[in-house]
């Protein structure tokens, strides 16, 4: 990645946090949102977010004209379920919430899982995302079926999350949510638009986004398009792991990106996952953010 040079803070726009998250989702980049969107260019046209995940750079920005997307099928009825009628979005997790409140906790947690892997649908992904250990929504790869157990926790109440319902229903009402593969959105973006990439992460997230099939190559091809064209590329990818003493090298081809910028996400959630809840000072890892601009 020759050529490439860390941009000074001057460049950088001032951009306030927020902080009331939606869904928990793992790699969620609610805390750090901010640091991100202050990278962005000035002024663009449509932004695209072709992995919108948790929507967290989403919601930061609240862009007054934008397209969201992904290619899972539960999440994206989720975003949606927000735009055309948010008090049904509460329903979903006020019902759910009652129907873990009213028995065993972990018996009922599963149920819901169970009604989710029998046939996945946003409803369940919802509740399931804000209650499952460490929001840590993992899918098997060869069907897709979730497995992460009951968390610890006790999810908030349907009265708070109203409010963040609410809230968010405001900061994405410019934004169109659809079902469809990364490359569609890339492929519609035109010049002076800005995309924004999350892909799920090569070296970190291989037990997620387990049945979805995806090929960093062909992203980056996209990504090479969309910069001929004038588009702005924002990627979020792998940066380093261990408080940065191992990298995540990447086949990133010289003169695709401006620029990059090291971004610090604090302690590694799956890792913790992984290791019974411990938290390891040397688990600290960051992202990299790669700019076309």
């Amino acid at each position: 990645m020759g050529g490439q040079m860390q941009l000074s803070l001057f460049d950088k726009r001032t951009v306030s946090p927020f902080k009331q998250q939606l869904l928990k989702w793992i790699g969620n980049k609610q805390r750090f949102a901010h640091e991100i969107v202050s990278y962005f260019p000035q002024d663009f046209g449509c932004y695209f977010e072709p992995f919108v995940g948790s929507g967290a750079v989403l919601a930061t920005l609240a862009p007054k004209n934008a397209v969201a997307s992904d290619a899972f099928g539960p999440l994206i009825e989720i975003w949606q379920e927000l735009k055309s009628n948010p008090s049904s979005l509460v329903n979903w997790y006020a019902t759910r919430w009652e129907q873990l409140m009213s028995g065993d906790k972990v018996c009922e947690y599963e149920r819901i899982k169970a009604d989710y892997n029998a046939k996945p649908n946003g409803a369940d992904l919802l509740f399931l995302s804000r209650s499952c250990y460490g929001g840590v929504v993992r899918f098997r790869k060869q069907d897709g079926y979730m497995s992460t157990p009951c968390g610890p926790h006790r999810p908030i109440s349907p009265d708070s999350f109203q409010k963040r319902v609410d809230i968010w229903a405001r900061r994405t009402s410019g934004t169109r949510f659809i079902h469809q593969d990364y490359r569609i959105s890339l492929q519609n973006a035109q010049p002076g638009d800005l995309v924004y990439c999350d892909p799920p992460y090569v070296h970190t997230q291989r037990i997620l986004y387990g049945a979805q099939k995806f090929s960093f190559n062909q992203l980056l091809h996209e990504i090479a398009q969309c910069k001929e064209r004038d588009v702005y590329v924002a990627l979020s990818i792998d940066g380093t792991k261990k408080s940065g003493s191992v990298d995540c090298p990447l086949p990133i081809p010289d003169g695709l990106f401006e620029h990059a910028v090291t971004v610090n996400c604090g302690r590694s959630m799956l890792r913790r996952f992984q290791m019974n809840g411990q938290t390891l000072e040397e688990e600290l890892v960051s992202d990299r953010l790669l700019l076309t601009y």
